[in-house]
């Protein structure tokens, strides 16, 4: 998988996704990145990429024709470009599924207020929010999609069962549901031990119980996700 980063900051990647599992396959040329300043593409002297706003109002938009170029020099044909924003359409695990069965990604980081609209009209732009709240640009964002889509890439994750069985997995018995409780060793700590269940050794009773816990999760945490959870066919 490549990703194209459009940014006035890419001094910023790879950031955290040098790290870990995603670092890793990073050198192993799992996934790819480039990473384009926008601010290359600006035509004064001063490299100004944005100006205030038509109509009035607070804060600076970024000019069109500065990223459209930087656009049109370097997306490659049959990238599919995204635009973090606040008011796009909020990423689910589903969302991401999609997107990591995708060669090539571009994803266009904005600042200040925010691109110029005709930019997203123009190039067709997908706009996509990480949750409501606002950030002070995109670059965080995209690694936050980044590392979503990173993690589903075969050989990223050695057990495929992980992404199965964690919140929003895909399997049929926990699709739509949070993750159940975990426990590792030691077997008592401060006095809190390990449900019996998960010492008995029974694979039947362990799945009953973690599939029953994640229901208990997903009810108490997320009414919302226990209400679609019930209303879907076969729960």
């Amino acid at each position: 998988m490549h990703f194209q980063l459009f940014t006035l900051f890419p001094e910023m990647f790879p950031g955290m996704l040098g790290h870990s599992l995603a670092g890793k396959a990073l050198e192993k040329g799992v996934w790819h990145y480039s990473a384009i300043n926008i601010r290359d593409y600006a035509h004064d002297k001063h490299k100004t990429v944005d100006y205030t706003p038509y109509g009035g109002g607070a804060g600076m938009v970024m000019r069109a024709d500065v990223i459209g170029e930087a656009l049109e020099k370097n997306l490659e044909k049959g990238t599919k470009l995204i635009y973090m924003s606040p008011r796009g359409k909020v990423v689910t695990q589903s969302y991401i599924y999609e997107l990591a069965n995708i060669e090539k990604l571009a994803i266009l980081c904005g600042r200040f207020e925010g691109v110029d609209e005709r930019v997203l009209q123009e190039y067709g732009a997908e706009e996509v929010s990480i949750g409501d709240y606002i950030l002070s640009g995109g670059e965080v964002a995209a690694m936050v999609l980044m590392d979503s889509c990173i993690r589903l890439i075969p050989g990223v994750v050695g057990n495929l069962v992980t992404h199965a069985e964690e919140s929003f997995g895909q399997s049929t018995d926990y699709a739509g549901l949070l993750e159940y409780p975990l426990y590792t060793r030691p077997e008592e700590w401060k006095g809190r031990k390990v449900p019996e269940v998960l010492l008995s050794g029974h694979h039947g009773n362990v799945d009953k119980w973690r599939l029953e816990q994640a229901k208990e999760i997903t009810r108490l945490k997320r009414p919302d996700l226990w209400e679609k959870y019930n209303k879907e066919p076969g729960t």
